[in-house]
């Protein structure tokens, strides 16, 4: 079953994009990197709650 997730960007904590994940292949949280509008630039964005 997959399950909302929200992705936060590391440097301003904002919270950017929502997806999906499958928690039995991907059990621990998600670091991914994307762009993030607010510092217009790409960065790191994890996983919150």
């Amino acid at each position: 079953m997959r399950t909302r997730i929200t992705l936060a960007c590391t440097e301003c904590k904002q919270r950017n994009y929502n997806t999906t994940k499958d928690k039995k292949t991907h059990p621990d949280r998600m670091e991914v990197s994307k762009y993030c509008r607010f510092c217009k630039r790409h960065t790191t964005h994890k996983e919150t709650k």
